[in-house]
């Protein structure tokens, strides 16, 4: 299947890889089918693309490449409406607002994406830890976790 990308034009998917959001995404409740597509050679970073709309297209990250530390337990609703069964399931993304100058970009922990590897069920949840903001500098946190 094509499908037409904010950042690469036309691209032939995999439908088996097609994202399914049951409730959309928080300010996109019908966006309900997203398809990741990479953006950088290592997969650092990559695009959440919407495979409606050729416009919505989300820069996203495994935050775990910039934050060792970050750690979270999933609600009992989530879990089952993800119908996760084991921790290896389980893909977990973090949407970056790009930033120019790039190094200034910030991720959304807040409000990781997690993914069903198994189903391909994908939900954003909102986490209610004061630890984590939708602004948390990458870059800064790479040079910290590398120095130290």
């Amino acid at each position: 299947m094509n499908i037409f990308s904010k950042y690469s034009g036309e691209v032939k998917i995999d439908e088996t890889k097609i994202l399914n959001f049951e409730k959309g995404l928080p300010g996109f409740p019908e966006e309900k089918q997203f398809i990741i597509l990479p953006l950088s050679d290592d997969d650092t970073l990559q695009i959440m693309q919407s495979v409606k709309t050729p416009e919505l297209a989300f820069v996203i990250t495994n935050a775990f490449h910039f934050f060792k530390g970050y750690d979270f337990t999933l609600d009992d609703a989530s879990i089952e409406q993800l119908e996760l069964e084991a921790p290896e399931q389980v893909d977990v993304f973090n949407i970056l607002t790009v930033q120019d100058p790039f190094e200034k970009t910030t991720a959304n922990l807040q409000s990781p994406v997690i993914i069903n590897k198994s189903n391909q069920l994908a939900k954003q949840v909102i986490l209610n830890n004061p630890a984590f903001t939708t602004k948390h500098r990458i870059f800064e946190q790479k040079m910290i976790s590398e120095e130290g």
